[in-house]
């Protein structure tokens, strides 16, 4: 039987945890958070490890409770003007086995009230990784374009992140892919809405988006020289 893992009761948790977001409050609520959110998060990464073995043998689902796919729902608050303990979201990113030697594109998912969305690719590249994944389309740009032009890419995704104003040092303002060039993020994502998050669909939905967003994963495996 088809299955189902998030329901009303996830995101009404996600609602009150943005309008309450105390230590004290999750504490009493810590329950409503593994019934309702980590639980069924953890089910979906298993139920992805087989299809995105298929997708790449080199990318991982992992559904343990710390450091695997699942992201903590705790912020780290050191570095930042905001202060709230808490996300009032959950994510999960699928990753490459060789990330914590080379930096790599993954694949992913986030759950939040009014902001569903799934998709991948490399947020925030340090700059070498950066000059990599330029070079890379500036030398292979015909590839880069059946990557990202394909009418199944175009009418799911879209390039979220911050660009350049003006072209990167070194690289020609003439190029045919200067836009794209220009690029400070290489991700993508297609947005879904909480009816899909609780149905039976969600899972082959997902599957379906890691297939469509794989052509550019691929390709940024091969910027970093990595096996796809």
């Amino acid at each position: 039987m088809p299955q189902t893992y998030f329901t009303p009761a996830t995101f009404r948790f996600l609602r009150a945890l943005d309008k309450n977001n105390s230590r004290d409050w999750f504490a009493a609520h810590k329950d409503d958070y593994e019934r309702h959110v980590r639980e069924p998060f953890l089910q979906l990464i298993t139920d992805l490890q087989a299809p995105l073995a298929k997708i790449s043998p080199h990318y991982r689902a992992d559904a343990r409770k710390n450091g695997g796919s699942l992201f903590r729902i705790f912020r780290d608050t050191r570095f930042s003007n905001n202060k709230l303990p808490y996300k009032p979201w959950q994510g999960s990113r699928f990753f490459h086995e060789r990330r914590h030697e080379i930096p790599a594109p993954s694949f992913y998912m986030h759950i939040q009230p009014g902001d569903c969305f799934a998709g991948g690719g490399m947020w925030h590249p340090e700059p070498d990784a950066l000059k990599r994944i330029r070079g890379f389309i500036t030398d292979n740009p015909a590839a880069w374009k059946r990557a990202t032009q394909s009418k199944p890419f175009r009418e799911h995704f879209t390039f979220w992140g911050e660009s350049l104003s003006r072209p990167p040092r070194g690289f020609d303002p003439e190029h045919e892919l200067i836009e794209d060039l220009k690029r400070k993020d290489f991700a993508v994502g297609e947005n879904f809405d909480e009816v899909l998050a609780c149905s039976n669909e969600l899972l082959p939905w997902t599957v379906a988006t890691f297939k469509r967003v794989s052509p550019l994963i691929d390709y940024l495996c091969a910027a970093q020289e990595l096996e796809f």
